[in-house]
């Protein structure tokens, strides 16, 4: 009987808290990985716009955005979306299908400064073919105003 009572009081008492060093150290790695993954992220095209002294305008809707780089290829960016690379068929359908559900959607194309007026004069075209009735051109403010 001894034997018995001897294990009984060797038995220890369970705990009722959890261990939160583990979840610590995973929040921490996590962290660390999206603060050096974030500034990568930033997938946009650099466009070197021209200069101008036109005032800016002003829309109630966010516009579609179509950039020109110097190679002459097409980034599209959505009202309700990011920035995607798109060949000109691509840009053409995208811009049909919004346009015909909306046909009063500010266009405006920003093409860079290296970039060939061919290649600008091109995508007005492909959005003049889609439906888009008035497209606007993108430039930097002048300094100095």
């Amino acid at each position: 009987m001894t034997a018995t009572f001897a294990r009984h009081k060797r038995k220890r008492k369970l705990k009722a808290e959890i261990n939160v060093v583990p979840y610590i150290d995973v929040m921490l790695v996590l962290l660390i990985i999206f603060m050096v993954t974030a500034p990568l992220l930033n997938l946009g095209v650099d466009i070197d716009l021209p200069k101008s002294n036109a005032r800016s305008v002003e829309t109630k809707k966010d516009p579609i955005m179509v950039s020109v780089d110097a190679n002459g290829g097409y980034t599209l960016k959505l009202p309700d979306s990011g920035k995607e690379r798109v060949s000109a068929a691509e840009l053409q359908a995208k811009v049909k299908a919004i346009v015909s559900s909306n046909p009063d959607v500010a266009v405006f194309i920003a093409g860079d400064r290296q970039a060939s007026y061919d290649k600008v004069y091109d995508a007005m075209a492909l959005l003049q073919i889609a439906g888009v009735n008035k497209v606007g051109l993108m430039s930097k403010p002048t300094e100095g105003n």
